[in-house]
């Protein structure tokens, strides 16, 4: 029998209260119990309860199903955490993947997917927003689509060629790579990092991943806003040497 505090004891929840709290259903929280994704519940006579770490990694595997990962994935990723990681720490791992886009990862039907493009899309539409990368085809036949998705749909009514599209899509995503490989280090070495050794609270680690989510918004706001000043720098020393 799992032992547990006497503060602990006290925020104990049913299998239907956690499916409130969490969003995932009874059904599924006993398939991923089934899986191994989550220690097993704790007993109290013929009722089954369940603790604060299960709910943070309920809210976990969510945040990582957000991202893309399949459930395979997750049970990778979930067996490199300690296995008494507390709800703390399992809260920093999923301010570590808050999404920079709010948006949920959706598969979405042929119907559907017109409907999000409000258009009717060919088949050579289709391929063409799955080679440049703003669509995504699912093992189930379903569609998927990526952050680009509205700035390809645009682009299929531009006269221009799918190279120039592909060329500049390499160029924006090689930088990329590098500003967020450097942002993510800045944030893990400032903000991650200090606010682990602060040995947190529950109620620090709800504020604290409100706080990345936002620092986050911010950062990619900054990125807009320094790129447009770039570009604009560049056209006025351009127009100045002419």
């Amino acid at each position: 029998m799992t032992c547990v505090s006497v503060e602990a004891e006290a925020e104990l929840l049913t299998i239907d209260e956690v499916a409130a709290a969490t969003g995932v259903t009874t059904r599924t929280t006993r398939y991923y119990l089934s899986l191994g994704l989550l220690p097993s519940p704790i007993k109290r006579g013929r009722v089954t309860y369940y603790a604060a770490e299960h709910r943070a990694r309920l809210m976990l595997i969510r945040a990582l199903q957000d991202h893309g990962f399949t459930l395979a994935a997750i049970e990778g990723y979930l067996r490199r955490l300690p296995k008494d990681a507390t709800a703390e720490e399992l809260a920093v791992q999923r301010a570590m993947l808050a999404p920079w886009s709010p948006a949920r990862r959706e598969e979405l039907t042929r119907r559907q997917l017109d409907t999000r493009a409000g258009r009717g899309l060919s088949d050579e539409d289709i391929d063409r927003l799955v080679r440049t990368g703003a669509l995504e085809r699912h093992e189930s036949g379903r569609l998927v689509p990526l952050p680009p998705f509205r700035i390809g749909v645009e682009l299929l009514d531009l006269d221009v060629p799918e190279s120039t599209i592909l060329a500049a899509g390499e160029a924006i995503g090689s930088h990329m790579d590098q500003l967020v490989d450097e942002l993510t280090r800045i944030m893990r070495e400032d903000v991650i990092d200090p606010y682990r050794q602060a040995r947190p609270t529950e109620e620090d680690a709800a504020r604290f991943e409100q706080t990345v989510a936002k620092l986050r918004q911010l950062v990619l706001e900054s990125i807009v806003t320094g790129f447009q000043r770039a570009a604009n720098e560049l056209i006025t020393t351009s127009l100045e040497r002419d």
